[in-house]
């Protein structure tokens, strides 16, 4: 059950990376903040990525607490940008956008999704070490007849 866990995490991730890259050139436009959209939705796009490739290389609690992070907060973002206009807000820029369009859905599913299974695979993660370090300290010695 890791394995299928990891690889929606993954999957849902990516998505989120690849919905974000293609639509960073269209940020570029717009206003407020320090921080260009362009460059907030690559650095997104970025860091979704790499977290895929973290939590499909080591399976662990951190990963999948990592992937959780990165996917929750780009789902919270997608829903709270949708219906408030925050304005911007330090370095971010003002990405109130109260319009829906598939890639969006097909983002926020993607985050939704892979932040769902990197909860589940939190606990999971954490279960199933406890249960073989358990095993290891109740063997009987093998010396011992």
């Amino acid at each position: 059950m890791g394995l299928i866990l990891r690889l929606i995490v993954a999957a849902g991730l990516a998505a989120d990376a690849i919905v974000h890259w293609m639509f960073a050139p269209d940020m570029a436009f717009v206003e407020g903040g320090a921080i260009g959209g362009d460059l907030l939705f690559r650095i997104q796009a970025a860091v979704a990525g790499v977290v895929a490739v973290i939590v499909l290389t080591y399976g662990s609690r951190w990963a999948h607490a990592l992937a959780f992070l990165v996917a929750a907060s780009a789902a919270g973002a997608v829903v709270l940008y949708y219906y408030v206009d925050l304005g911007a807000l330090g370095p971010l820029p003002d990405m109130h956008e109260p319009v829906w369009y598939l890639d969006k859905t097909i983002s926020l599913v993607g985050e939704g999704g892979a932040a769902l299974a990197a909860l589940v695979g939190f606990f999971a993660a954490g279960r199933g070490r406890r249960r073989d370090e358990d095993e290891i300290f109740d063997r009987e010695p093998a010396a011992r007849r």
